[in-house]
């Protein structure tokens, strides 16, 4: 077998076991598989958050398997194991109408090659100062979110076999686009994205440098007649002295060789060849500069702060938001392995930097109570791995408290029992916690017909309240929900803590749960929920408070026996929440 062939074989074996891992990541088939591997794998993944977090997690130590045999052969990583550059090549081969000498044309070297080793510093010099976006152009995090967000949706329309029900993102078309002009661009210039854009091929290309293995020309056999330029990947100019930094290690112009003039050598002479990337200083310290000014610029916004969007509401088991830029490489692989399709790319909401990030929007979906899944395939800790235990706040996680990503609040213009005089008990019923965020008052009301009805009137207690969506999720009032979550409450921040009783647990605490913010336990809710309600029963009718800020569910659907009336979320009534002993 020649090494193009075996090449070949490797090829076809890495996509495989690309698009396995893509399908099973999924809930009912992930089953314990290394699903982000490739990610795990990825040089320019551990390096760049290395520089953002000063560590390295600990998935991320397998890219140290793919630098040690760079160092060795070259960059043989881009045309034997990333899935995306075996998919531009096989669409270059698919497509390929050149004749020989346009073949030969086409695969010399342009300065305009020089382009994504600009694009690799900018990146770095962001990094390097705290916000990490290699994300956006890295190959395999590129890869997965144009299948999780566009590929897999698009081919499970006609067919309905991959998802349970059909999965929508937002913005799809984008992620969809950028993928088909990549992959198009190969009939313009061969390996485009691999030659002038790609950061990991940057990465790998000044790591080759030092490679001790190389393509070397004999000039004796030489006859300079440039047909190793009919099939070279990378544009490396093996007819002459061979360019270290863009050699693919593809070995197909030592097949195409009439003359056997190149080998594979060891260690071959320094003179035959041109080892450091073709770049011109002051353009590189220039892309370095654009990031380091890019990150103030993004920083200043205020997004991740004061001016943060309520609607930034990221999946349980993240760490806080400065942290979370700091980590998350848009790969998207949370939002594929989310059951419900509550997680979204963000575009802009969570200012330039989330751009691709993971939102949770309650519209598409809501998040399911036991469900961990994104905290399991996160290759980051972007998204921390949680048991269901921890984010209940069950068992040896009582003291820490179930973990919250946002709270809801209703909008009683648009409330049925409030504004229409309309009953409804939905997103009552549908309230997971035990006992129920969501309670309801019976009151009665006389409508502009002077009839009198007897409504139950919802209420939200924030105490209680873990903002998993589904009351929005279901709100009958479809457009604009009635009832609508934010990320205020977040118990991963403690910047964006909704009441001040829960600052008042300890700092140490709060940090053993991701670096989250104080919440309170099921059962620690409960207990307080029986003693207000014991206090309330005893007191008279005159002497009760409007609102208790711990009382019981007092809902009629539950079947729980606390019937007391919690604090309300709402916000006329938020900033007046009395407690029983007023």
């Amino acid at each position: 077998m020649r090494i193009t062939q075996a090449r070949v074989v490797a090829q076809i074996f890495f996509m495989g076991l690309f698009l396995f891992f893509a399908f099973v990541t999924q809930f009912g088939y992930l089953k314990g598989y290394p699903v982000s591997l490739f990610l795990e794998v990825d040089p320019l993944v551990a390096i760049a958050t290395a520089l953002t977090t000063h560590s390295i997690y600990q998935g991320l130590a397998w890219s140290l398997v793919l630098l040690l045999p760079t160092l060795l052969l070259g960059r043989f990583f881009c045309n034997w194991i990333c899935p995306y550059g075996i998919l531009h090549q096989f669409t270059g081969w698919l497509f390929n109408r050149r004749n020989a000498k346009e073949r030969i044309e086409s695969n010399r070297y342009e300065k305009l090659y020089a382009l994504k080793y600009y694009i690799l510093f900018w990146m770095l010099a962001m990094a390097a100062f705290g916000s990490l976006q290699v994300g956006l152009l890295d190959p395999i995090c590129l890869l997965f979110r144009s299948f999780t967000v566009a590929v897999l949706p698009a081919i499970d329309m006609p067919s309905e076999w991959i998802y349970v029900r059909p999965h929508m993102h937002q913005m799809a078309w984008v992620v969809g686009l950028l993928l088909v002009f990549f992959v198009s661009m190969n009939l313009v210039i061969p390996r485009f994205f691999c030659r002038v854009v790609c950061p990991l091929g940057a990465t790998l290309g000044i790591l080759s440098r030092f490679s001790l293995f190389r393509i070397e020309r004999d000039p004796h056999s030489c006859v300079d007649c440039d047909l190793c330029l009919q099939r070279c990947e990378g544009a490396s100019d093996p007819h002459t002295n061979l360019r270290k930094s863009e050699c693919f290690v593809c070995f197909n112009c030592i097949d195409d060789c009439p003359h056997d003039a190149l080998s594979f050598e060891f260690v071959a002479p320094l003179k035959h060849e041109v080892a450091w990337p073709d770049l011109s200083r002051r353009r590189a310290v220039f892309a370095g500069l654009l990031g380091v000014f890019m990150y103030p610029f993004a920083r200043r916004s205020g997004d991740l702060d004061k001016n943060f969007a309520k609607e930034v509401i990221r999946p349980p088991g993240s760490v806080a938001e400065p942290e979370f830029l700091e980590r998350c490489i848009k790969c998207d692989q949370c939002i594929r392995v989310c059951p419900t399709n509550v997680l979204q790319p963000a575009m802009l909401e969570s200012g330039i930097e989330g751009v691709w990030t993971p939102v949770m929007n309650m519209r598409m979906g809501y998040c399911e109570l036991n469900c961990t899944l994104c905290g399991q395939v996160c290759p980051t800790g972007a998204i921390q791995k949680i048991s269901i235990e921890q984010k209940l706040g069950l068992r040896e996680f009582t003291d820490l408290g179930v973990v919250k990503t946002g709270t809801a609040f209703y909008d009683r213009g648009r409330c049925l029992p409030w504004a229409m005089d309309t009953p409804c008990v939905v997103c009552e019923e549908v309230c997971p916690t035990s006992p129920k965020a969501i309670y309801s008052r019976e009151v009665e009301v006389t409508t502009r017909y002077a009839e009198t009805l007897r409504l139950r009137q919802p209420y939200v207690d924030p105490e209680l309240c873990i903002g998993c969506g589904i009351c929005e999720y279901e709100c009958p009032v479809r457009d604009e929900r009635a009832i609508r979550v934010t990320a205020v409450g977040e118990t991963r921040s403690t910047d964006r803590t909704l009441l001040l009783s829960l600052i008042e647990a300890d700092s140490a605490t709060r940090a053993a749960i991701v670096g989250a913010g104080p919440a309170p336990t099921f059962g620690a809710v409960a207990t307080s929920a029986m003693a207000s309600i014991t206090s309330l029963s005893q007191a008279t009718p005159q002497s009760q408070p409007k609102a208790s800020a711990t009382a019981g569910c007092g809902s009629s659907q539950c079947g729980c026996k606390s019937k007391g009336e919690p604090a309300v979320a709402d916000l006329p009534t938020l900033l007046h929440i009395e407690s029983p002993e007023s």
